[in-house]
């Protein structure tokens, strides 16, 4: 076997009579892959600078280079990641745990530091004093090989193949189609798109000018209602929790109107005076009505927030009734 520069590094995997494989850093700064009954290299990995560290973890190659980055290959020269490192690499060495499953990477680095590495995470690291000496370390059996990954990458489900299904003919007759008439498809989306905008933007200027919504949109009176029906007929309890939703400015001088049908509902109190509001507390307002009709049906009522010295109303809601079931039982 020859190869094209002189190697400095080597690493060799199986057997010779059955099969072997043959990884060899050179000076030249590429790496050459030989196999069984091959005179010259079957694969080469061109690196982005000098090799200065060669280990074989399964089925993949790592190296260490001079520019401080750690990179990972297959078999064929493929390159799979890549990860920077914070100094230069000293020396490298594989770490395999059997009774765990693991296979890493050592890395010992200038500034005093040695990383453990599963494939491109970080799983440990360890600093050595800068005076030199020997160290033992003793691996216990319940420690944890997390990746310790600095930054967020993607998730594991991207790199997930799809079930794709195959293209059925009506998918085919829809790509020519969209193909042949794409722009005037295009042109009619935006033609309906701003149709729906228009029509959206119009309701709700509508709604706001009407003060139909159950938020007011004045920036000196905010505030919120709800209301809840409670009850089966044909009498019903009717609860409207009004907030200022303000940050510190209180609102007075409010008052509920309703609006019904007179022929099918009776109202204790249609017209509520409401305390003073303070920011951020909910305050219930309650009053009871009766179903006059005897035809089950129901209707709406209209719930009105006013305030003294505007003919406009703060905000509306609009409360649709249940229709009595004691009425309908007699």
């Amino acid at each position: 076997m020859s190869l094209p520069a002189p190697p400095t590094m080597m690493d060799v995997t199986g057997q010779f009579d059955v099969e072997f494989r043959i990884t060899v850093a050179c000076r030249n700064g590429n790496i050459y892959i030989l196999r069984r009954e091959s005179e010259k290299p079957k694969y080469c990995i061109e690196l982005s600078s000098h090799p200065v560290g060669l280990v074989r973890v399964g089925k993949n190659v790592v190296v260490g280079c001079a520019d401080e980055s750690l990179q990972g290959f297959t078999q064929k020269g493929k390159k799979l990641w890549t990860v920077l490192l914070p100094a230069p690499i000293t020396t490298m060495a594989s770490m395999e745990l059997p009774t765990r499953g693991l296979q890493a990477v050592l890395v010992g680095l200038a500034n005093c530091e040695v990383q453990l590495y599963r494939d491109k995470s970080l799983l440990s690291s360890i600093k050595t004093p800068e005076d030199g000496g020997l160290i033992v370390n003793i691996l216990k059996r319940t420690a944890s090989f997390e990746d310790r990954a600095a930054a967020a990458g993607p998730p594991l489900a991207q790199s997930v193949r799809l079930n794709v299904p195959k293209k059925t003919k009506l998918y085919v007759d829809q790509t020519l189609r969209e193909r042949e008439s794409g722009a005037a498809m295009h042109r009619a989306f935006q033609m309906d798109l701003s149709r729906l905008r228009l029509a959206a933007a119009s309701a709700y200027v509508k709604a706001l000018e009407s003060s139909l919504t159950p938020m007011s949109c004045r920036l000196s009176e905010p505030l919120k209602m709800n209301a809840v029906v409670q009850g089966l007929g044909p009498a019903f309890k009717l609860t409207l929790n009004v907030q200022n939703t303000a940050a510190c400015r209180p609102v007075g001088n409010l008052a509920i109107s309703f609006l019904y049908d007179e022929s099918l509902y009776r109202m204790r109190t249609p017209y509520l005076r409401i305390p003073l509001l303070v920011p951020g507390v909910v305050y219930p307002v309650e009053t009871f009505v009766e179903c006059s009709s005897d035809k089950g049906i129901s209707d709406i009522i209209k719930v009105f927030v006013l305030q003294e010295g505007s003919s406009a109303p703060l905000l509306s809601a609009h409360i649709n009734m249940p229709v009595s079931e004691g009425l309908t039982i007699n």
